[in-house]
């Protein structure tokens, strides 16, 4: 279990590393901008080199939605936010899901042992489709293989329901919020039920280490 923390320590670090370097990059694109510096300047080019692949597709979304590109560095930074967000949030599942399953497996706690497999499972579920809203919103083509991935992943979940539910407006965004929030529920049952003995026995094993 030590090295299940120590590893979810690094990629928060990391993660967290990731998110600072790329707030920089945007600010740093943005003060260029306003500058109004030579755009074939060394400083001009570099900058341009390392936020393209970022800024790009994100203003080809803002010019989509009839909205200025000159906000895409903010919309970046806030997309770069929230999928960091998730990936921290995915670490933490998968580490307290490994934790949780090794202590159940030396206490001998099968049922709760499959309690942890499900929350994680179903968790991991959710980070997926919120992702895929995300990138639904930045309008990520279909050829682009993380978006392939998700939509093969949440779309025998999210199709069906889809057709029960009208979309709201132009987006379909309330049905996706209906599905997460069931699949959620469930996770918290599973959490809840198959769990709490053992949930139990760990902070009573912590309390005496």
């Amino acid at each position: 279990m030590i090295i299940i923390s120590r590893t979810l320590l690094f990629v928060n670090w990391a993660v967290t590393a990731v998110i600072i370097a790329v707030i920089l990059l945007m600010v740093f694109r943005m003060i260029a901008n306003y500058a109004d510096l030579n755009p074939f300047a060394w400083i001009s080019l570099t900058i341009r080199r390392l936020t393209d692949p970022f800024v790009l597709p994100v203003r080809r979304a803002l010019m989509g939605f009839g909205v200025d590109p000159k906000y895409s560095p903010l919309v970046v930074i806030v997309i770069v936010i929230l999928l960091g967000y998730f990936v921290l949030q995915l670490a933490s599942t998968i580490a307290g899901t490994l934790s949780g399953l090794l202590f159940s497996l030396q206490q001998g706690a099968m049922v709760s042992a499959l309690g942890f497999i499900l929350y994680g499972l179903i968790s991991i579920y959710i980070l997926l489709i919120f992702v895929r809203i995300i990138f639904s919103w930045g309008m990520v083509s279909y050829s682009n293989r993380i978006m392939r991935f998700l939509v093969n992943a949440t779309e025998p979940l999210l199709g069906p329901l889809r057709r029960m539910i009208p979309p709201l407006g132009a987006m379909d965004i309330s049905s996706i919020r209906f599905r997460a929030t069931n699949v959620f529920s469930v996770s918290e049952w599973c959490r809840v039920l198959l769990a709490p003995k053992l949930l139990a026995s760990m902070m009573a094993h912590c309390a005496l280490g």
